[in-house]
């Protein structure tokens, strides 16, 4: 079996990977659009800001569908970095050469982070107004041109030349433009950044390089862990490490308390190394020796957990929860043991790293006051850690094993174009549907709480469809 950096390695697209991305990024735009002036149930949005007032409250413990969403997405971006980094070995670049391509990601993505931020709707006027709108649509547009990679059969210097106009258009109109309703940055600011990029800027930049120098040494990144939390503990003591640690020379760049997502990311590569070995290998010639009715009992066992985890912790009957999860991994260890073909030890491999998260999580549960998306909590990196693992095993099941790719193309093409997903709603959708007068007409047709909620649902497949169109016309934002 050649190592992941083998020159002679080619690793293929991963739809499994792709499809749980995508799973999260419609995730995200279905719990923006939700209503949040009805009496959908707490469980529709996160844990600590429950309806019917949404006011933050930072003593709710508990885990809905909502909180794991971004844990997904951090995931599925720390699991997809050593299959990216693995083809460009093998292709012969050299650790500066990816280093550099490491720090160019991170410039690209923490500029779509800002732009994005000040051409947000409600950024720019928190006030109904048609410029406002018009604002986010031209948005979108230039963030179209400055990211865009056009099909390949168009020459490079034609996509070179309409990156180049995105980038002239947002420094035209970023250096003029005002937001007067923010005394504090009442102008263009660095400052001025979408939250979940920026936090997604740092984790791949940070997990890159840590998956670069200890690729051959996965331990390395577990122990890298073990000394995070130390950090984190020490931070929260107080003293001369807590003062270290909240120093920034750029504010704006980079924060510590950022890094606390590696504890998703760094396991996320780990399995991104299993991965890369499972692409690897040429497995027509080898038997599987679980059948159709073994693999759909895992699928069965792994919704079973998930269900069990979200609901159970919600409604917080913490025994109640502990008792049958380890019910369920007892019976789960028997079904994914002795595997033999390359797919039945990945599905192996995953389960190891979700019980080892799952058991974890649950032994930090009652620290910190229970599980909590805000403040983060330690069990809630693990616990959520797990759950991603297992529906990607789900996935994996489905589309690798079940061949039920047709299933999951929507979140397949949309986790191949995550970026034109995120802010397809807001700068896209929502600007024309406000233009053209018809958000008044649809929320009065649908001005009930389920209603409601199949009004988001209505909007979400609409950004999918949108999204697949994009991907299908080889149109991909590379950030």
């Amino acid at each position: 079996m050649q190592l992941a950096n083998s020159p002679s390695t080619k690793t293929k697209r991963v739809d499994a990977l792709d499809a749980l991305r995508g799973l999260a990024v419609l995730a995200m735009v279905l719990s923006g659009v939700i209503p949040f002036n009805g009496t959908l149930p707490a469980w529709m949005y996160h844990a600590q800001f429950p309806p019917p007032t949404h006011q933050f409250n930072p003593k709710i413990a508990g885990l809905t569908w909502v909180d794991l969403v971004f844990p997904i997405f951090i995931f599925s971006l720390g699991t997809a970095i050593p299959i990216a980094l693995s083809r460009r070995l093998s292709q012969g670049w050299t650790n500066l050469e990816i280093s550099l391509g490491i720090i160019k990601r991170g410039f690209l993505l923490g500029t779509f982070a800002i732009v994005l931020q000040h051409f947000r709707p409600t950024v720019i006027n928190p006030e109904p107004s048609s410029e406002k709108w018009q604002l986010a649509l031209m948005g979108f547009g230039i963030l179209f041109l400055m990211f865009v990679q056009l099909p390949r059969v168009i020459p490079k210097w034609i996509n070179l030349a309409v990156n180049l106009m995105g980038w002239g258009a947002a420094i035209a109109i970023l250096t003029q433009i005002q937001y007067p309703y923010n005394a504090k940055f009442p102008e263009f600011s660095l400052y001025r950044s979408d939250i979940i990029l920026w936090v997604l800027t740092n984790i791949v930049v940070f997990t890159s390089f840590i998956w670069l120098f200890t690729r051959n040494h996965p331990q390395f990144r577990v122990g890298l862990m073990g000394v995070l939390f130390a950090l984190i503990l020490s931070k929260s003591a107080g003293g001369w490490m807590s003062n270290l640690l909240s120093i920034s020379p750029i504010p704006w760049l980079y924060r510590f308390e950022y890094l606390k997502y590696l504890f998703i990311a760094i396991p996320g590569t780990i399995i991104g190394d299993k991965i890369v070995i499972y692409t690897q290998i040429e497995d027509g010639y080898m038997p599987k020796t679980w059948n159709r009715f073994r693999l759909g009992g895992i699928v069965i066992l792994m919704l079973l957990m998930i269900f069990n985890l979200v609901i159970g912790l919600q409604s917080r009957l913490l025994p109640q929860t502990t008792g049958i999860s380890v019910i369920l991994l007892i019976i789960s260890y028997f079904l994914l043991k002795n595997p033999s073909h390359p797919l039945e030890q990945l599905l192996n491999q995953m389960y190891q790293w979700g019980l080892y998260g799952l058991i974890l999580g649950l032994a930090f549960e009652p620290y910190q006051g229970g599980i909590k998306k805000d403040p983060t909590t330690m069990s809630y990196f693990f616990i959520t850690l797990a759950i991603t693992i297992f529906l990607l095993m789900i996935l994996t099941i489905f589309i690798d094993s079940f061949h039920q790719t047709l299933w999951f193309q929507l979140f397949i093409d949309t986790g191949k174009n995550p970026m034109i997903g995120y802010l397809a709603f807001a700068n896209l959708l929502w600007p024309i549907l406000e233009l053209q007068g018809w958000t008044p007409k649809i929320e009065a047709l649908t001005n009930t709480p389920i209603l409601g909620f199949l009004r988001g649902l209505s909007y979400t497949l609409i950004i999918a469809l949108f999204v697949s169109l994009c991907t299908r016309l080889k149109l991909f934002w590379k950030t």
